[in-house]
């Protein structure tokens, strides 16, 4: 569960202490390792040639031996002072866009090169940029790195959850290091790639579906749609059964297998590199930060592309398995028809799915409530997922529903499977109310589903049965959550289950099924 009350308190200042570094090197002349007599000696008789050749050549004949100061300089003069922070950068240049709350996210264009036992992506300068000095450079170099080689060194924990201190700590840190072109020649790249990389960490949270999502896969779309599959996934903190379980997605947004930056020592050398993922807000893709418009729906497209293989193959199976069976009873009883009709009734019958749990926030009277939702008119199914339960089979499910009720958990984070115009219904117990709104109701409608959110009463709260009725853990639950994530978590998270009063939820279920009726229709969902 995420640390919602922190969340709210850091959020409201967050930005006024964050900014934005960006080095842009127009001075081909300037670099910080202190050079040698000969260095300054030959830097000297450099500047003598400059300034007297002029007199003796044209000037179209020096048009070449100036050309990269002036590009340089036309770079800068026509940049929008409108345009976002590094959205164009240079070669050989690092920038650093460290003005959002939520994350920070670099830049490195040019000759990028992993080196892994330093934690370090290291990026040499080009010569269109630093010609003269690496030419001098080379001459005096002793063959050995030094410190004072840096031309430029960032820092940076690439994860999506800046803001949070405590989780933030246990994220390795990365140093971005910009370097004289010449000390390439001591660091040679062993696999050379033809696409970008995308360099980000699956430490942190990941483990918790929400989190999972929100932090994670959702900001990866975010970064790294636009370039249509023509990218590396660098990954630190890498987790194999990461990798399995969004296998799918990731194939969708990779073509190329994804690398361990800590398990893997080779040097992987990439002309352009992003170090960070780009984070909108809690589980959605705001179109209007998006280069080519792109939306929340956009991402749930993507997941049933990604998706669809692997549901036609279980699909198939399970008719495989079906024709068997009709097969078998049909020998015995003669009654295949009358199955396939059956089947084929209960299918027309709008379809609600409730995602069941065990333990804190659980419905202990599920089972009244199922019988609730069948005398509605619905087909209901009971989904408990499991951490080892595969996406595929959650996906195929949901997004076959027409309505899905849940407990706040995160377990809600699976709205994102269902189809737009579906129906959410997402029980709220005591002391949730914010998280519940925030992390999954204004998600959800941006998505296009029907939100209903349902508030339990005290006496719908296990709680009622611990507490005085005039207690604050009943009467005023935001007196509790104010104090910190700890008094939400024990009491509220971990404290509660939930016994729903089904005579005031079921106006919920018949306001859901008039909707889905309406919507799509009462001929096509009534049986023939």
């Amino acid at each position: 569960m995420v640390h919602h009350q922190r969340y709210n308190q850091l959020k409201k200042g967050g930005d006024e202490e964050a900014g934005t570094l960006v080095f842009v090197w127009t001075n081909p002349g300037y670099y910080r390792r202190r050079p040698k007599l000969f260095s300054i000696v030959l830097l000297s008789l450099l500047s003598c040639i400059f300034i007297v050749v002029p007199h003796f050549f044209s000037s179209s004949a020096l048009s070449h031996l100036y050309s990269f100061g002036v590009q340089n300089e036309g770079l800068a003069g026509d940049m929008d002072v409108n345009t976002p922070p590094c959205s164009s950068i240079s070669n050989g240049t690092i920038c650093c866009d460290r003005s959002h709350f939520r994350s920070d996210i670099c830049f490195m264009k040019g000759d990028v090169r992993t080196h892994s036992p330093s934690s370090s992506v290291l990026l040499y300068s080009s010569k269109n940029n630093y010609g003269f000095i690496n030419y001098v450079s080379s001459m005096v170099d002793d063959g050995e790195e030094e410190e004072d080689d840096e031309l430029q060194h960032e820092k940076i924990k690439p994860y999506t959850r800046k803001w949070e201190t405590s989780v933030m700590a246990t994220i390795a840190e990365l140093d971005l290091i910009l370097k004289r072109g010449n000390l390439g020649v001591h660091h040679p790249c062993d696999v050379i790639h033809n696409v970008p990389a995308v360099i980000f960490s699956t430490g942190g949270y990941t483990g918790n579906v929400y989190h999972e999502f929100n932090d994670g896969i959702m900001p990866l779309y975010i970064t790294s749609q636009h370039f249509n599959k023509k990218v590396v996934f660098v990954i630190l903190e890498y987790h194999n059964w990461w990798v399995m379980k969004y296998g799918d997605i990731l194939s969708h947004l990779s073509d190329y297998p994804t690398i361990d930056f800590s398990g893997d020592n080779r040097t992987h050398c990439f002309t352009e590199a992003i170090v960070g993922l780009r984070i909108h807000d809690e589980l959605t893709v705001d179109s209007s930060l998006m280069t080519n418009n792109k939306s929340i729906v956009d991402f749930r497209n993507l997941l049933d592309r990604a998706y669809r293989p692997r549901i036609s193959g279980l699909i198939q199976g399970e008719e495989r398995e079906a024709q068997e069976k009709k097969i078998s009873l049909s020998l015995t009883s003669g009654s295949a028809l009358d199955i396939g009709k059956k089947v084929k009734y209960q299918a027309r019958r709008p379809k609600l799915v409730i995602l069941s749990r065990s333990g804190s926030r659980a419905i202990t009277n599920e089972n009244i409530l199922v019988k609730a939702a069948e005398k509605t008119g619905f087909k209901v199914h009971v989904l408990r997922p499991e951490r080892t339960t595969e996406l595929a089979k959650i996906y195929r499910e949901l997004n076959s529903s027409d309505v899905m009720i849940g407990v706040h958990g995160a377990a809600m984070t699976h709205f994102l499977f269902m189809k737009p115009g579906s129906v959410f219904i997402q029980v709220i117990p005591l002391g949730t109310d914010w998280a519940a709104e925030t992390y999954y109701g204004e998600p959800a409608r941006k998505l296009g589903l029907k939100y209903i959110g349902y508030k339990i009463t005290p006496r719908e709260s296990s709680l009622f049965d611990e507490y005085d009725k005039d207690d604050p853990v009943l009467r005023n639950p935001s007196s509790l959550t104010k104090k910190g994530w700890e008094y939400t978590k024990k009491i509220y998270l971990e404290g509660q289950t939930v016994k729903l009063d089904l005579r005031r939820f079921q106006k919920r279920l018949v306001r859901a099924y008039d909707y889905i009726t309406r919507i799509h229709g009462r001929s096509r969902l009534q049986s023939q």
